[in-house]
């Protein structure tokens, strides 16, 4: 045992020594392990959380692009949902009926230059007179400027009116209790219907009934639209009932009474007076009606007052006055929608008021005087043609510059002259209102 210590000069390696030496080898083995496998992990883990940063934008644009299309059709449904609600809701609020405006934002909107329905789009252009002191219609042809034509009616005929549905000119023979009807595809002349006191008439928004303005019968008379029967007649307290318009809903219609200086408003619908009230001026006397095109403003004319009532009919307060000149009578809207002719008896002009001012822009005085009273504006919007009710003339008026183009001769006391046909989609009276 010596010996062999002796020989190498070494002593023997512990038995421990060795298994402890392995172990160490080992135990870094597996650490370097570990360590490379938590390297590998958090490798992953970052390679996992960079690619959706990491990755081309190319991968991702159709993402976002698709993301904003998205959006955009969203946004574009809900627009959609909420346009026909309102249209729903607008509707809703209508008279049961009635054609739904074209423009709420324009109530003439189906009146513009040259927008004949197919109803009229072959009936001759012409322009029909009642002659009150002559018991006559003078038809005049608006090319030529000169009478063609003309129709021996009943007693009296203050207003021609083109029926709800285009078809038929209706002569008001107001003393003579008949309405005479006539074809403006032919000018062929029918059997009068017995209506009592047709002073005036008008049509509801839904084309039901004809609404007659009995004026000395102090009556509105629903009738047919078509027989002309009676459907309901409504006493009215004031005197003189003689023009009207519409509301843009049709659910309401305001009327002037001429002789008692007063305003009626009345429930289409239910055939109903709802309310009542006086124009606050001794002698006041109330003659056309007519509404603005964006349905909140009506312009009622007064001869005595020398003006127009200014209203609002949802309100039905106060109104206020606007002079225009003496013997106010007549209004007219422009083929654009943006003026009102105003006829001014008493003192033989025109004047022209900007609805959006709400102002008087100019006034046109007829050559030699004159008495411009009732009528209605052509088909193109370039001539406003006006019965002089004093003088047995007609004058035809350019409206771009006021300049009287013709004057022309018809019978005595004419009145509620027709311009025929003229765009639109229907009538509700008078001597044409079209909506």
């Amino acid at each position: 045992m010596a010996g062999h210590g002796a020989g190498d000069g070494r002593s023997p390696p512990s038995p421990l020594e060795e298994p402890v030496a392995r172990g160490s080898s080992r135990s870094l083995s597996r650490a370097h392990r570990r360590r490379a496998t938590v390297r590998a992990a958090a490798a992953l883990l970052l390679c996992g959380a960079a690619v959706p940063a990491c990755a081309s934008s190319s991968e991702h644009r159709p993402d976002r692009a698709a993301s904003a299309s998205a959006r955009q059709s969203a946004l574009q449904a809900s627009a959609a949902a909420k346009k026909k609600a309102e249209k729903k809701a607008e509707l809703a609020r209508l008279l049961p009926g009635m054609p739904p405006p074209l423009d709420p934002h324009d109530l003439y909107a189906a009146d513009g230059p040259g927008k004949l329905s197919r109803t009229v789009k072959d009936y001759p252009s012409r322009v029909y007179v009642p002659n009150t002191l002559s018991d006559t219609v003078s038809v005049i042809d608006p090319k030529k400027f000169k009478v063609v034509r003309t129709i021996q009616v009943g007693h009296q005929p203050q207003h021609v009116v083109p029926s709800w549905d285009l078809k038929t000119l209706w002569v008001n023979n107001d003393l003579g209790n008949t309405l005479t009807p006539i074809n403006p595809a032919n000018g062929r002349v029918g059997r009068p219907v017995d209506v009592h006191d047709p002073y005036n008439l008008y049509f509801t928004p839904d084309g039901k009934y004809a609404v007659v303005m009995a004026s000395m019968d102090r009556a509105l008379v629903f009738r047919d639209a078509h027989t002309m029967k009676v459907i309901k007649s409504v006493p009215v307290d004031c005197y003189g009932v003689n023009h009207a318009d519409f509301s843009p809903d049709g659910r309401y219609f305001i009327v002037s009474c001429e002789f008692s200086g007063e305003l009626l408003k009345v429930d289409t619908a239910k055939k109903k007076v709802i309310a009542k009230q006086r124009l606050p001026i001794a002698g006041a006397m109330p003659q056309d009606v007519k509404i603005s095109p964006n349905g909140k403003t009506w312009y009622i004319a007064d001869m005595v007052a020398n003006g127009l009532w200014v209203l609002n009919g949802d309100t039905f307060g106060k109104p206020r006055l606007l002079p225009t000149g003496k013997g106010t009578h007549g209004l007219y809207v422009s083929r654009d929608s943006r003026s009102m002719y105003v006829s001014n008896r008493g003192e033989g002009t025109i004047s022209v008021l900007s609805f959006k001012s709400g102002k008087l822009v100019r006034r046109w005085r007829l050559p030699g005087g004159g008495s411009p009273d009732m009528g209605g504006v052509s088909t193109d919007g370039k001539v406003l043609w006006l019965s002089g009710r004093y003088n047995a003339e007609v004058y035809a008026i350019d409206t771009r510059t006021g300049r009287l183009r013709a004057r022309i001769p018809v019978g005595g006391g004419p009145h509620g002259l027709a311009v025929y046909p003229q765009p639109g989609r229907y009538s509700l009276g008078h001597t044409g209102i079209f909506r």
